[in-house]
């Protein structure tokens, strides 16, 4: 281990280190801006309102239309039942997850970052209670800068209150999937439910604070596997949100040596209102998570200036190579369908349709015979020799059913149990 001779070494080891610089995005208009309200709204109100939904499945299960059933180890998502011995259902899930996050990388980059990731989502609205309390960008800077006072610790703490309450929310929400919600909130509320459930929100509460409120852009950036894995799926077929150089450069209001100057008139807007702070002119980076915010900004100013739009678009790496050159942009759709997506497509489609047909055309009976170990088998009076099984049978549909338990093709065999008659077997379940 070496030690630093002089104090310029040891600044410059220092310099290693950088303290968080605080991002305040700035509320922009556009098409992207809408398409992500739509898609915050849809999904947080699937998340928050889906353990209230009722679905009338009889007397003998549970009126929850989705419901994660631990204690009797069942799953209910509407008509729809899984047993624990069906857990090929919920892989095969996990694995469609899994490539169609494959598919939407490979074509249209860091969609589901920008749009759909749960950090995303709450990150997203708690910047908006944020600029409800504080103002837009410039306000939220002269607040943090302003000194301490009376008007700023009030707004303080009813940002913070508000940022606990939708954590609070958030955790509770939650803990509803796996129990009968009207009953679990008289229960929590009561102080009568069981401890981990009073855990579960405090953990929950804790994090989406902690991630959503104060961490922020930094949990995408430092924490999340997810960018350095998608680098790997992406090639130059993979739409990203792209600064056509080319046609910025040289950036600049007004030229001062007569040369012509590009579209850019560095105004500094796609930086602000970026959600991780970076600077999209700078290149592609680990911090762009394609929400397409600084577009939406830019083309604005395009607008505003009576310039063509697309100055920061979505676009491949090929397609920016062909535009630079003077040749016309493919459409975004033709874009898509490379060889790549066509083949994840095609092996999402397959395990869907499986699970689809496996799904239609499933018995609604388990029956299981095992063989009991001790004692192999007893020889009779009669000569005869008998053997002992354990039969486990399961009843799979929300009623009562007569099932009846034969044995058929063994010659002169006899069954019979306890409390059942012999030669057959008829029991209720």
């Amino acid at each position: 281990m070496s030690h630093p001779n002089n104090v310029k070494e040891v600044e410059e080891d220092l310099h290693l280190y950088a303290k968080r610089k605080a991002v305040y995005p700035k509320a922009v208009d556009g098409w992207f801006r809408r398409l992500k309200w739509l898609i915050m709204v849809v999904t947080l109100t699937i998340y928050y309102v889906t353990p209230w939904l009722r679905w009338d499945r009889g007397a003998y299960a549970p009126d929850q239309a989705v419901l994660v059933d631990l204690a009797h180890r069942r799953f209910f998502m509407f008509s729809i039942e899984i047993w624990p011995h069906e857990f090929y259902y919920v892989a095969g899930l996990l694995i469609m997850a899994g490539i169609g996050l494959f598919l939407l990388t490979s074509a249209v980059g860091r969609a589901w970052c920008g749009y759909a990731c749960p950090q995303t989502v709450w990150t997203d609205l708690f910047v908006h209670v944020e600029r409800f309390i504080d103002g837009d960008r410039n306000a939220q800077i002269r607040l943090a800068n302003a000194p301490l006072s009376l008007s700023k610790i009030t707004r303080r703490l009813i940002k913070h209150g508000l940022w606990l309450m939708i954590a609070v929310m958030t955790g509770g929400a939650w803990i509803f999937y796996f129990a009968d919600a009207p009953s679990l909130l008289q229960d929590f509320v009561d102080g009568r439910a069981p401890f981990i459930a009073y855990a579960t929100v405090g953990v929950l509460t804790a994090t989406t604070y902690t991630f959503g409120g104060l961490m922020r852009e930094q949990v995408c950036i430092y924490m999340c596997p997810w960018p350095r894995i998608q680098t790997a799926m992406m090639d130059e077929k993979s739409l990203a949100v792209t600064y056509k150089d080319w046609r910025g450069e040289p950036r600049g209001k007004k030229a001062s040596d007569g040369k012509p100057l590009g579209d850019c008139i560095d105004c500094g807007l796609c930086q602000a209102v970026c959600p991780t702070g970076i600077d999209i002119r700078e290149g592609p980076q680990i911090g762009c998570i394609t929400c397409a915010l600084c577009i939406d900004a830019c083309d604005g100013v395009m607008g505003q200036l009576g310039r063509p739009r697309g100055l920061i678009d979505y676009a491949t790496l090929e397609d920016s190579e062909q535009e630079k050159a003077g040749k016309p942009a493919t459409p975004h759709l033709k874009l898509i369908w490379h060889t790549r997506t066509l083949v994840y497509f095609g092996i999402w489609s397959a395990i869907g349709a499986s699970l689809l047909f496996a799904l239609g055309t499933r018995k609604h009976i388990s029956l299981a015979v095992s063989k009991d170990r001790n004692p192999p088998f007893m020889m009779m009076s009669d000569g005869g020799i008998r053997n002992a099984y354990a039969v486990r049978w399961k009843n799979m549909e929300g009623r009562p059913r007569k099932m009846v338990l034969v044995l058929d093709g063994v010659s002169g065999a006899k069954m019979w149990s306890e409390d059942m008659p012999k030669d057959h077997a008829a029991r209720e379940l």
